[in-house]
């Protein structure tokens, strides 16, 4: 009998395992992504003014910078005064046997009449992001002034993009 009565109730349990249904319920869940204002300084290139021997004209140079801001963000870039400047508007190249200074300026035009410098709506490079880089050109001087002792000059610029 005990044989039997277990037999009955595997039998039992397979029927309701093969049952079929014949409702069902439904319910809906929200998928996001918030995307927020961003921006990159991507790239930067040197501003290489290359060699001379006196200084007794302007020496121009030319270089570009790499924007990237999330599509329809306004944006503004500026420069420091560099790491031996007083201002952005004396900004100067540090160098030579005896570190002696250099003057030079960065200008936001081809006619190096805008002089670049940090404050946003001020003296700064202002655009809105597409979502893909933009270049935006970079024109320096040094102007011409007494030629210090040879050897080469230096200075590092920070790059700010406000958005």
């Amino acid at each position: 009998m005990r044989k039997l009565v277990i037999g009955a109730s595997a039998a039992a349990g397979l029927a309701l395992s093969t049952a079929t249904y014949a409702a069902t319920a439904t319910s809906n869940f929200q998928v996001r992504i918030t995307i927020q204002a961003q921006c990159l300084a991507a790239t930067t290139n040197d501003l290489d003014f290359g060699s001379s021997g006196f200084l007794s004209s302007n020496v121009d140079a030319q270089s570009s910078i790499s924007v990237q801001c999330t599509n329809t963000t306004p944006y503004n870039v500026g420069f420091d005064q560099g790491v031996n400047g007083s201002s952005v508007t004396a900004r100067q190249l540090k160098g030579g046997p005896t570190n002696e200074l250099i003057n030079y300026a960065i200008y936001s035009n081809s006619g190096h009449t805008t002089n670049w410098g940090n404050t946003p709506g001020t003296d700064t490079v202002a655009g809105t992001g597409s979502g893909s880089p933009q270049t935006i050109q970079v024109y320096g001087r040094v102007p011409a002034q007494t030629t210090p002792t040879p050897g080469t000059y230096t200075d590092t610029i920070t790059v700010t993009v406000t958005y």
